[in-house]
């Protein structure tokens, strides 16, 4: 079915590409190519990002950081790669606008509700990075509540897997994947594709998630463009 506003999450790991660190152009320049693929159908797209390809604070929180830190140096890895699709975008023709939860002086604006939806009345993709500028919240439940905000109709997560599986699919060989999950089952269930917040917050608002393997070139497109594919939380 068609959608008219969506919200795409997309890991900072999928920016890896072939690399260890940083952000592979070759994966900038494909995504950006589905979202204008998909933006010919006329669905307006914001865009949550992680921050893992550059710092991962939860796993270093404990050692030489506190939580609260790290997932501050986390927000601003989440910038660092908005900045950077958002030239990649630019560069493809992809009218774009970045604003962050964390606003940084006159280099990035902050997120504001309001200005945020005239944005993408007028078919600017909107970056959000920042988390929800708070600690001990995952960008799952920013993309999440950033949705809410925005009206969006659906939540697409990219991840490496075509959908939510029973277990790690790469570990268990009879895991079972699931075409459709009620938010209470994913979250009884422990299926942790999505943080129990950012399903709890979905449940709540009635927020459908849809949950697709990103790296299949195409799927981008096809699921922004309302093609059902990966597993569908609601």
């Amino acid at each position: 079915m068609p959608r008219r506003r969506v919200l795409l999450k997309i890991s900072g790991e999928a920016l890896l590409g072939s690399q260890e660190f940083g952000i592979d152009s070759a994966v900038v320049n494909r995504i950006a190519a589905e979202i204008s693929e998909a933006r010919t159908h006329g669905v307006e797209i914001a865009l949550i990002m992680g921050g893992g390809n550059i710092f991962r604070g939860a796993e270093i929180a404990g050692d030489t950081l506190k939580r609260a830190t790290a997932d501050a140096v986390g927000m601003l890895a989440t910038v660092m790669n908005a900045l950077t699709l958002a030239d990649g975008f630019s560069k493809n023709g992809i009218p774009s606008v970045v604003l962050s939860a964390v606003a940084i002086g006159n280099l990035v604006p902050a997120f504001e509700r309001g200005h945020a939806m005239r944005l993408l009345s007028e078919k600017n993709v909107v970056l959000i990075p920042g988390g929800t500028s708070n600690p001990f919240f995952t960008t799952d439940t920013a993309a999440v509540l950033r949705a809410l905000e925005t009206e969006c109709d659906i939540v697409f997560k990219g991840t490496k897997v075509d959908g939510v599986y029973s277990a790690d699919p790469k570990k268990h060989a009879d895991a079972v994947r699931y075409e459709k999950l009620s938010y209470n089952e994913a979250i009884e269930k422990r299926l942790m594709v999505m943080d129990t917040s950012a399903f709890t917050l979905a449940r709540d608002h009635n927020m459908p998630i849809c949950v697709f393997d990103m790296q299949q070139p195409g799927n981008i497109a096809k699921a922004l463009a309302g093609e059902v594919i990966g597993t569908i939380v609601s």
